[in-house]
């Protein structure tokens, strides 16, 4: 089919039965910050939180009744396995869904919710898919694609009609997300057609470059893997007909890391109130980045926001790199010499720094390893905080940037002596936990009234955003002075509770 057809599809497309226009909605504070016009498409606004919605009921609609009346069948664990649910639903015809058996629960009731029969098979979604061609042959039911189909990409083509019905005036960009290929390939047919100058710049988290890389190829290539953070645009290989619509359309290609996505992420949140999925975090970082790169100003850009499908569970690793991702915290492994204070002064270097994490465990060696978070104003003030580290001599290594650190090295709970003349050390270990309160300059305060002598041993703290932080401390104090500890730690107002017989410390600590 000639590409310029998908206009008319588009224009008759059937999709409103049961998605929705969504809106076109300036994000202020960014734009201000970005010296440009951001307008956010937001089909995380549709009744299953994602775009897939539009393709799916256009194509269940222009069935034949006697052909719907068979029933759909899709093969899916995420969004596209709502949209076919709620699309059959709406029309009133059978769906059945197979997903594999390792799909989340909480999807999996999702769509059993919107009536849809979920068929459990396969460990993933290759197996998953050809059951589900297998079933649609014997039962004689319609395969609904997620992308490899012109009712599909038709379908998806309508956020481009409602962008430039919504927005008439010039748009210098428009990106989109790219998974499959499918809403790509509608939204560049439509936009292309009525505003050739307007930049159509499909986004790909990185790691998943699908169809840059056929691009390139010059026909679709299977990717042998693809990274599953944005799991709405984990696609091994992008469809034929999304290919073949959108590989003259598509003017710039750009990939996106997962710390960009997050801080995305943490942005819009914090803007609309609106938690996204990874997925549609990514136009949103490549229009802060293309920006950037290109200096523009004063021009009008739209983001697709594809859905907001977000498993609850990640929101803590989203919080972590949102911060890291936009050097607003900065990861440090700081080498410390035991003794003469050197946890004091080491806080005290770092100075109305506000920290993230602190983790420290005393070892064998003359030096240890601290392993600290801290809040920085940007690049720049890294570098200076380290400087300044050096200086007072400390050692100190930016982790930022380092997978293993992010993702890993900062869950790490410790460990213990094994040389004999350390045994005495931790035989005389106390350990505590405190409620610290969030302020500048606290944990320098708190150590400046502690006496000497009392060396540290353990100290761990995380930031989770509450007016007080856990703060997790041992110490190693002469014989016959734990209750002058005790009583010390009593008077300081930080909620003191002694933790030395806990069985977790004791197994993995001590």
């Amino acid at each position: 089919m000639p590409t310029d057809e998908y206009l008319t599809r588009i224009l008759r497309a059937q999709v409103y039965g049961g998605a929705i226009e969504t809106s076109l909605d300036k994000a202020e504070q960014l734009s201000e910050r970005l010296g440009n016009t951001l307008l956010l498409k937001r089909e995380d606004q549709q009744r299953t939180n994602s775009f897939k919605m539009r393709g799916a009921f256009n194509k269940i609609s222009l069935l034949d009744p006697e052909t719907r009346s068979r029933g759909v069948i899709t093969a899916s664990s995420g969004n596209h396995a709502q949209g076919v649910a709620y699309a059959a639903k709406v029309r009133g015809c059978r769906a059945v869904i197979v997903m594999p058996v390792s799909a989340p629960a909480i999807k999996v009731d999702a769509v059993r919710s919107l009536g849809g029969e979920v068929v459990s098979h396969g460990s993933g979604y290759r197996e998953a898919l050809a059951h589900a061609l297998e079933l649609a042959k014997t039962e004689g039911m319609t395969f609904v694609h997620p992308y490899d189909d012109p009712d599909v990409v038709a379908g998806q083509g309508t956020i481009g009609m409602e962008i430039l019905r919504q927005h008439q005036d010039p748009i210098h960009a428009v990106f989109v997300a790219i998974g499959g290929g499918g809403m790509i390939a509608g939204v560049a047919a439509y936009i292309k057609a009525l505003a050739p100058d307007t930049k159509i710049i499909g986004v790909h988290a990185e790691g998943s470059e699908s169809m840059m890389r056929s691009v390139a190829a010059g026909h679709p290539v299977m990717l042998d893997a693809v990274t599953l953070f944005a799991d709405g645009v984990a696609v091994n290989q992008v469809g034929e007909e999304p290919f073949r619509v959108a590989r003259d359309l598509i003017d710039e290609f750009m990939v996106i890391g997962t710390d960009a996505m997050c801080t995305a992420m943490r942005e819009i949140f914090n803007e609309n109130r609106a938690m996204l999925e990874p997925s549609a975090a990514l136009t949103v970082a490549a229009a802060k980045e293309y920006v950037a790169r290109e200096g523009i100003e004063g021009q009008t850009l739209v983001a697709v926001l594809c859905g907001s499908n977000m498993n609850f569970d990640r929101l803590g690793f989203v919080v972590e790199r949102s911060y890291t991702g936009e050097h607003r915290e900065a990861l440090l492994g700081i080498a410390v010499r035991r003794g003469d204070g050197a946890v004091r002064r080491l806080i005290e270097t770092i100075g109305n720094h506000r920290f993230s994490e602190f983790s420290y465990r005393i070892g064998p060696a003359d030096v240890a390893h601290v392993f600290a978070g801290v809040y920085v104003s940007g690049e720049d003030d890294t570098a200076a905080t380290i400087a300044a580290l050096e200086a007072a001599g400390f050692p100190t290594t930016d982790l930022t940037d380092n997978e293993l650190a992010k993702a890993h090295l900062r869950h790490f709970v410790g460990g213990r002596s094994t040389k004999p003349d350390e045994e005495a050390m931790f035989r005389d270990e106390l350990l505590f936990r405190l409620d610290f309160p969030e302020t500048p300059g606290a944990f320098g305060r708190f150590l400046e009234a502690m006496p000497t002598d009392w060396t540290v041993t353990a100290f761990h703290y995380r930031n989770h955003g509450a007016d007080h932080a856990s703060v997790l401390i041992g110490f190693n104090v002469p014989p016959g002075a734990a209750d002058k500890l005790r009583a010390h730690l009593a008077q300081t107002g930080y909620g003191a509770v002694e933790e030395t017989e806990n069985p977790a410390y004791r197994m993995f600590l001590r």
